[in-house]
């Protein structure tokens, strides 16, 4: 690696025309995408909520579809951010060459990275808006906390855009994805307090879920579900902007070894 490979990443408005750009692209499908965002997280919160709720006592204090309901948030919008970062944006790069296109213009790989994010985050948050639109409509929460949601929604998709961007500075090829579902995402989504409390887990899987972005997304959501200020709200959001923070910038070094070779 150089060591302008390590550069602190350089701002600038380019970025917008490129979001701009992907969202164009975007309309064209945008029925087929917005169903695909409410289709999978509905399935896991209507069959498991209402089916394997029907078998399960109250938890914390509410139904198990209301507690649920919070997780799925968090966890569809973790999972749209992922699917974004990963295959789409490793087929504009590698496969559909637009990073070549775009940096024949006036706009620099910082700029890229960084749209790559933010569109990533915008399409997870339209899964965490759908989910709540459920949620409202089956009145699974009356509060004016739950509203808090929708920016949350949008901080947990920056927060896995960024991750998974490491994940596709790296890869070779589509299939290299499947071991970080495998190894990183699948498990997150476990031991993140999404289907069950995280203090059901073994002491040493509590230690594990404490450092997982996810957890602290569910430790916001459910509270606010239930209209509640939660406890360690500036933790929680510290570590989700920190895990961001990190993301963006190991994946621009990452990016940048890569493209110069």
């Amino acid at each position: 690696m150089k060591k302008t490979d390590f550069a602190l990443p350089e701002f600038s408005l380019r970025f917008i025309p490129i979001w701009q750009r992907h969202f164009l692209v975007w309309k064209k499908m945008a029925a087929t995408s917005i169903l695909g965002h409410l289709a999978d997280p509905l399935i896991y919160m209507l069959g498991l909520g209402l089916g394997l709720g029907s078998l399960l006592p109250e938890m914390g204090g509410t139904s198990y579809l209301v507690f649920l309901s919070a997780g799925t948030v968090c966890y569809s919008t973790m999972n749209s951010a992922t699917f974004e970062a990963l295959y789409s944006c490793f087929a504009r790069m590698h496969e559909q060459r637009t990073w070549d296109a775009i940096m024949n213009t006036p706009v620099t790989l910082d700029d890229i990275v960084l749209s790559e994010i933010l569109w990533a985050a915008s399409k997870s948050l339209l899964s965490g808006l759908a989910v709540l639109a459920v949620i409202w409509a089956m009145g699974l929460s009356h509060s004016v906390l739950s509203i808090w949601l929708i920016p949350l929604s949008l901080l947990i998709g920056l927060c896995f855009a960024s991750l998974g961007l490491i994940m596709t500075a790296m890869a070779p090829s589509y299939s290299f994805f499947m071991y970080y579902f495998t190894l990183v995402i699948t498990p997150t989504m476990f031991l993140s307090g999404v289907f069950f409390p995280v203090t059901r887990l073994p002491a040493w899987l509590q230690s594990v879920s404490a450092v997982l972005p996810l957890s602290h997304a569910v430790e916001i959501a459910r509270p606010l579900m239930n209209g509640i200020l939660p406890p360690c709200l500036l933790l929680n959001l510290s570590v989700l902007l920190g895990y961001t923070l990190f993301g963006y910038y190991m994946s621009l070094v990452l990016f940048r070894k890569r493209l110069s070779q």
